[in-house]
């Protein structure tokens, strides 16, 4: 039987679908939203802008688009099922979770959610069915949970590899307050995709059968769910490629292991509680470790007693040109040895035309650099140094919220003042001395 002519007419009815649901929309509003959010957090800390919203949007818009091809193929193959109730049932609850935190948006959890209830209503049968919260009740139970975990762990195998590759390019840097009451530099890596699926409908209602017989079932039809990945890490102990290496190292055993618990589980029905309660604490003890494992690390981003060390970089920059990595110390400018910021101000204006660095690499290492400076680079380098350890301004380490994001509220504050006064507070440093340490040379 030739299925193509059907199953290319469902999957441009599923195209259709998705572009008429307000799910993925929602998804790229709140994708801008955040982006908007972060380049106004590092022009308050460091008085430059690192990203852009809009490329860095429409980046991940169309890197979500690839992986969603990517893991539909996968999921239509394995042949994972969903109706359209389910879908309504899966955002609303993805929703609802975001108000708490927002990397609950996530569809393990609200997978693992879905399959708790549905254990706790088969103890029900009864009950909750009639009208609209029979109809919800009725799609919660009739969901494939174990096949719907099975396309969560392949999510989370797409959200390892694009955190993996793009990780360390989407870290902001930031000003925290450390364990002694010090400022100290710091790296926030927090993405998120959009990615349109396109899965299977379950047999029946007229939809022909597949031409393979798939492991987890489903018709020929194609449904569209649009679903959000991301993840979010804070370190002060780890440069952000390093971060973003144990983070896909983790997230690729988590996958791991809910595949494997969610393919048991499709074998014998009793599991599909366990494996939706793996997916919810297991991902919880993902977040618990690595706040554990920043807190046993001293912060790397401090300045030492000689030299400024760098905390960031700017793209197209001269110190990008010259080679210059976050981690290193610029230790001489000019024959002049730094300890403070304003020192190397002063250095770099000692030879209007031309700079020579001293600049220790993160093994310790001395390279020396040097470059001509041009009529209208105004004396900057292009690097984010190190915060001042008793400056005002820091980043709150805490989860972001989606009111915050829709507020465009920055999460920062002034060290020694109560939140509700930050308005009217006074800084401990003048500004412009603030905003040479901050904002760099």
């Amino acid at each position: 039987m030739n299925v193509m002519p059907e199953l290319l007419t469902s999957w441009g009815t599923a195209v259709i679908h998705l572009l008429i649901q307000p799910y993925y929309y929602i998804a790229l509003i709140f994708i801008a939203l955040y982006y908007r959010r972060q380049v106004a957090l590092e022009r308050k800390l460091i008085h430059v802008k690192l990203h852009s919203w809009g490329q860095e949007t429409w980046r991940t818009v169309w890197t979500g688009a690839v992986a969603g091809l990517v893991v539909s193929l996968a999921a239509v193959a394995l042949g994972i099922s969903v109706t359209y109730t389910a879908v309504a049932c899966i955002w609303v609850v993805s929703l609802v979770l975001m108000l708490f935190r927002v990397r609950y948006l996530c569809f393990a959890y609200a997978i693992g959610v879905l399959g708790v209830v549905q254990f706790v209503l088969s103890f029900f049968p009864g009950a909750l069915t009639h009208g609209t919260a029979g109809t919800v009740a009725g799609a919660v139970r009739e969901m494939d949970i174990p096949a719907l975990l099975t396309l969560a762990a392949l999510l989370h195998l797409a959200e390892a590899l694009l955190a993996r590759w793009q990780g360390p390019r989407l870290a902001t840097p930031l000003f925290l307050a450390g364990k002694r009451g010090k400022v100290v530099g710091g790296y926030q890596l927090q993405a998120f995709w959009p990615l349109p699926l396109f899965l299977l409908i379950p047999p029946g209602a007229g939809i022909g059968e597949l031409p393979w017989h798939p492991l987890l079932g489903g018709g020929l039809g194609l449904v569209s769910l649009p679903v959000l990945i991301g993840f979010s890490e804070m370190t002060q102990g780890m440069l952000p490629g390093r971060k973003a290496a144990r983070t896909f190292g983790r997230l690729l055993l988590y996958s791991a292991v809910l595949l494997g618990l969610s393919l048991l589980a499709d074998l014998w029905s009793p599991l599909t509680v366990v494996a939706a309660l793996a997916a919810l604490l297991l991902h919880e003890g993902l977040s618990w470790y690595s706040a554990l494992e920043e807190r046993s690390l001293s912060p790397i981003f401090v300045h030492p007693p000689a030299g400024r060390k760098v905390l960031a970089v700017l793209q197209g920059s001269p110190a990008q040109e010259l080679g210059i990595l976050p981690g290193e110390i610029v230790l001489k400018v000019n024959g002049v040895l730094l300890t403070s910021a304003a020192q190397l101000h002063q250095a770099l204006r000692m030879n209007p035309a031309f700079c020579k660095l001293e600049v220790l690499n993160r093994e310790g290492e001395s390279k020396y650099l040097q470059r001509a400076i041009y009529a209208g680079d105004h004396h900057q380098l292009g690097i984010i140094l190190v915060p001042d350890p008793d400056g005002s301004l820091t980043a709150e380490a805490k989860p972001s919220s989606i009111f915050s994001i829709i507020r465009m509220r920055t999460g920062t504050r002034q060290r020694g003042v109560r939140p509700e006064r930050l308005g009217r507070a006074k800084k401990k440093t003048p500004p412009a001395e603030a905003k040479q340490d901050s904002a760099g040379v």
